[in-house]
């Protein structure tokens, strides 16, 4: 749980108070290799906060699975949209691993929220998380697959090292046998 903590602190310094109901409100689960913590056409009913292990964030198109996302140790996981406003989910997490996450519901989230700490916490996160978004996505558009990859195995090397090769194709837009070429002419 201290993991958890040092990383909301690192947004927002918290007080005992409200670290002590966070402690309280996240719980630690595992979850096995192929585990889904959120569903397409389900509500997403939890927050997630790897402790360790790895989750991929996809999507069916045109019957295909698409990965959009692979996150890893220390990084939040949800289907936004699904959670935050509680209608069934449009994407899939499902782990790459075994993965022990701390858990947080809707309603432990909803009760979070009347802490003055953890209110500021939440926006400044979320705030990042978009501009983070926003910056990737204009940015990784505009790579090549090679360059994509590089900035994977630059930014997010933990991606490399835990995730399917098939499963970093499709989040660069290649299949199997062009990422090999890549990763090959890298080496």
């Amino acid at each position: 749980m201290e993991e958890l903590v040092h990383i909301i602190n690192s947004f927002q310094e918290l007080d005992l108070e409200t670290e002590h109901v966070i402690k309280r409100s996240f719980v630690e689960e595992t979850f096995n290799k192929g585990e889904f913590l959120a569903e397409e056409g389900k509500i997403c009913a939890k927050i997630y906060f790897i402790k360790s292990g790895a989750v991929r964030r996809f999507c069916i198109e045109d019957g295909a699975e698409v990965t959009k996302w692979i996150y890893t140790d220390n990084q939040f996981v949800t289907s936004m949209s699904s959670f935050f406003e509680q209608k069934p989910s449009f994407e899939n997490f499902q782990t790459c691993e075994e993965t022990i996450v701390y858990s947080l519901s809707y309603s432990d989230e909803q009760a979070l929220l009347e802490y003055p700490l953890f209110v500021k916490f939440h926006i400044k996160q979320l705030r990042h998380y978009l501009s983070k978004i926003n910056e990737f996505n204009h940015l990784f558009r505009l790579m090549t697959a090679e360059k994509k990859y590089l900035f994977l195995l630059e930014s997010f090397p933990q991606i490399i090292k835990k995730a399917k090769l098939k499963y970093i194709a499709s989040l660069i837009g290649v299949s199997q046998e062009t990422l090999s070429r890549i990763r090959a002419s890298i080496i």
